[in-house]
This record gives C-alpha cells, sequence and structure tokens, in this order.
C-alpha cells in the first residue's frame, strides 16, 4: 500500500539535498550510489544524526540504516532502482560522481580512511559473495513463482500436466537453475576482478555432460559436481591466475595468450582440484542443513528463525544467499528459506501490536503504511521505522518468529526460489497449507508476545 503516488525524480533530489550530493564536485558528499531490491545505497564522504533524521522524514522514505560510510534508504521493492537511477542522472548532470566512480583528492582520502575503519574482513567477504548472486535474484524470483504456480495448478488437476502449455511453462520455471552455474561464473570472475566470459567458460566446462565419458586415476568426472560452491571457488582462482598472468605476459600477446592460459591452467585445476574440493564443501553444507533440521525439528526451526533478525541487522545474513541456491540445486528446494521467512512474519505480528498499544499518530501511520510491504516479505521499514526503535518490539518479533519457524521446521516445508519472503513466498513452498500455518503462529505470538512486554510510547513530536 502506496502512502501517495511519489515523484521518482523529486524524491531523488529531496534525498540529494539532504546528503549534500549536489553542487560543486569538490564538495558533494556522494561518493558512490548503488542500489539493492529494496534500498538506494548512498557511500558518503561523512554523515551526522540530523542528517539520518531528515532522510526519514522525506516522504516516500520507509526507513533509513547506517553502515559504515554507507547510508541505506528504504524506499521498497522497484522504487529503489527507479529513484537510484533518477540520483545517478543527477549526479552525473552536476559533475560530481556516477555509480562506481571515487572522487580524487582529499574526498578519496578521507573515504579510504572511513571505508578502512569500518569495514571488517568477514563483512567484505560476505557483502562480495552476496553481489555475486544479488544481479540473479529477479531471475530467482520469476522462476520460482512460475514452478510455484505450476505445480499448484498440477495439483489441482494432474492431467494438465501433459498438455503443451504447462509442459512449456515447467520449462520456463527450471531456465534459471538450468543455467545458474553459468550466470555465476560471470557474476563470480565480474566481483573477484576477472574477465567475466572466462568464468562463464570455466563454469560452463564443469558441468559440461561430456565430462561423464572422461575417466582419470579410475574415476569419472561428475558434470556440475560441488554447484554454485564449486564455481565459486574456481572463478575466485581464475581471477586471481588472471590478473598474476597481465603483469607476466608482455602486452603484444597479452591479448591471446592470457585468456588461453587461464582457461587451460584454471580448467584443469577446476576438474582435478578445486570441483572435488567444491564438492566435498557443497555435500557438507547440504548434510548438515538437512540433517539439522531432520533430526532436530522445531527445536531447530526455533532457534534458526529466533535469531534471524539479529543476523539481518549485523549483515550476516548475506551469507545464506550461496547456501540456498546450492540447496536448490542439490535437492530442487531450500528448506531454510520458509524458516528464516518466519522472523519477517513475526515482525508483522510484533508492529499490529504496536499499532493497537501506541497512542502517537505519526507512529500508527508509519506501521499502517509498512504493514501491507511487510506482508509481502519486505520487512526493512517495520525494522528500522518500527521494532527496532522501540526494542522491546523487535524482542517480540524475534519470539514470533521462533514459533513460527519451529512450525516450519516441523513440516520440512522446502521452497522453490529466493529472494521474496512473506506470503508471495507461499507459491514456490512445497507444502503451502503448513507454510501459511507457520505465517500465522508468527503473526499471533509476534503479537501476543509485544503485547505482553509492553514498550516505551514514544511522545508526539
Amino acid at each position: 500500500m502506496e502512502r501517495i503516488k511519489i515523484n521518482t525524480d523529486d524524491l531523488a533530489k529531496n534525498i540529494l539535498n539532504t546528503v549534500g550530493g549536489t553542487g560543486n564536485v569538490l564538495y558533494s558528499n556522494v561518493i558512490q550510489a548503488t542500489n539493492c531490491m529494496t534500498r538506494l545505497r548512498l557511500r558518503l564522504i561523512e554523515k551526522n544524526e540530523f542528517m539520518i533524521e531528515a532522510l526519514k522524514k522525506i516522504d516516500g522514505v520507509l526507513g533509513v540504516n547506517e553502515d559504515g560510510d554507507e547510508v541505506q534508504v528504504i524506499l521498497g521493492v522497484g522504487r529503489a532502482t527507479n529513484v537510484t537511477n533518477a540520483v545517478n542522472k543527477i549526479l552525473d548532470a552536476t559533475n560530481t560522481v556516477k555509480v562506481g566512480e571515487v572522487k580524487i583528492g582529499d574526498a578519496k582520502s578521507l573515504h579510504d580512511k572511513i571505508r578502512a575503519k569500518n569495514a571488517t574482513p568477514v563483512k567484505l567477504f560476505f557483502k562480495k559473495i552476496s553481489s555475486i548472486f544479488t544481479p540473479l535474484i529477479p531471475g530467482f524470483i520469476a522462476c520460482g513463482l512460475i514452478t510455484g504456480i505450476v505445480s499448484c495448478i498440477v495439483k489441482i488437476s494432474p492431467a494438465l500436466a501433459e498438455t503443451e502449455g504447462i509442459k512449456l511453462a515447467m520449462i520456463a520455471g527450471n531456465a534459471v537453475f538450468w543455467g545458474m552455474n553459468l550466470f555465476i561464473g560471470i557474476n563470480a570472475s565480474k566481483v573477484f576482478g576477472g574477465t567475466p566470459i572466462i568464468g562463464g567458460v570455466l563454469a560452463a566446462l564443469m558441468t559440461h555432460p561430456g565430462l561423464a565419458e572422461v575417466n582419470i586415476f579410475g574415476d569419472a568426472f561428475v558434470p556440475g559436481r560441488g554447484g554454485v560452491i564449486s564455481v565459486i571457488i574456481v572463478a575466485a582462482f581464475a581471477s586471481w591466475l588472471e590478473d598474476k598472468l597481465h603483469k607476466l605476459i608482455p602486452e603484444m600477446f597479452d591479448l591471446f595468450l592470457t585468456p588461453l592460459v587461464t582457461v587451460l591452467i584454471a580448467g584443469m585445476a577446476a576438474v582435478l582440484l578445486l570441483q572435488p574440493i567444491g564438492g566435498a564443501l557443497s555435500d557438507a553444507i547440504g548434510t548438515a542443513a538437512t540433517t539439522a533440521i531432520h533430526s532436530g525439528g522445531a527445536i531447530v526451526g526455533f532457534i534458526l528463525a529466533g535469531v534471524w533478525l539479529p543476523l539481518v541487522m549485523l549483515g550476516i545474513h548475506q551469507a545464506m544467499t550461496p547456501i540456498h541456491v546450492d540447496l536448490i540445486s542439490q535437492f530442487g528446494v531450500t528448506i531454510l528459506l520458509p524458516i528464516l521467512a518466519m522472523a519477517g512474519a513475526g515482525q508483522v505480528g510484533a508492529s499490529i501490536a504496536v499499532y493497537f498499544k501506541t497512542k502517537n499518530k505519526f507512529l500508527k501511520k508509519t506501521i499502517a503504511s509498512a504493514l501491507p510491504v511487510g506482508m509481502m516479505g519486505v520487512g526493512e521499514p517495520l525494522i528500522y521505522g518500527v521494532t527496532f526503535p522501540l526494542f522491546k518490539p523487535f524482542i517480540g518479533a524475534c519470539i514470533g518468529g521462533a514459533f513460527g519457524g519451529a512450525v516450519i521446521a516441523t513440516f520440512t516445508v522446502g521452497a522453490a526460489t529466493l529472494g521474496i519472503s512473506g506470503l508471495p513466498l507461499a507459491a514456490t513452498t512445497n507444502n503451502i497449507p503448513v507454510y501459511f500455518a507457520g505465517l500465522l503462529t508468527a503473526y499471533i505470538v509476534g503479537f501476543i508476545a509485544t503485547w505482553l512486554i509492553g514498550f516505551d510510547d514514544p511522545q508526539e513530536v
């Protein structure tokens, strides 16, 4: 539910004016503007609490989060992309910074110091891995929803499974997963600083069906072994190797010798060493996840969903993306995503409790605006606009999510996609009634826990 119709260009201007993103290039405060599914991410030279509070009050902004020198302006799905494009047009027109560029002189020096201070190796690693998968999320969503809808249709009328239209839809639903290793190889090489197509070529080599006919040391190769884990490892190695070769090979031979040697060496290393290592890691992750949930059941689901919101706040949630993808590639579904989605449902219940208890009109308005998108799986407005600032409702949300996760884990519900949560995820799950039961449990328990714990009602300003 939209509060009002927001003009994208006006919203971009208001945000930039608030953070000091326009004017003379030497004084622009914006170093880089990018976006993810729901957020405009602004890397700034400096920021302060007055700027953050002013951003929160801009009509169309659902919330604001800080991460080191980065300010994340929460706008929602779709709007984040449109506003980011508008922001970069303004920055370009005013001779300031465009995506991917960094200022010169004092601004760059200060920026480097800020990043060095706030960026930990773990955070940087998770961000790098997550950025490999982020461009693929729209494809995962589209194909996952197609698969889910087709599955529902076939369950209702099994005879339709033999119709040509349904067969074609099934192929469309599987398309992103069929080409997943190639896409990840290309993206991983780009992220690690290599040539993207070389990553794609190596991924194709590792998944080529002809590998099964090659027998070395008495064992035939297994096409696609290790899935995305192997592809990422090989792409990282190939990117490192390519960088070294660029420095060693004379320029006049670089154009054809560097890619040739990279593919030959990295390809050999991939099938003989790195792919088996990736396969062992992938098997271990899959076994650990499935065994933990099958044996631990409700207890494991309770813990995972209960701690998920704090992990999201810390940014550690990015580490789960390759695990979801790997589980889907191995088993066709990820049994972790439906459990973790309950954390957002707990937040919905907690926010409803706050809505009925608070006397603050602005807070009521914020909740009324954020609840619909929260139920659709976009949780940032509720996290940063409601539960976390009040804190006690944040605890209530965690409790609600934990109980919902316990329900989901008890019945081992899996989802055939990633990148979505809340109500839309239901169509992609292998047990829709239980998934809805988990959502309802998280809503109710989140509401009750927050109502009982209470909170300090903020005064009207």
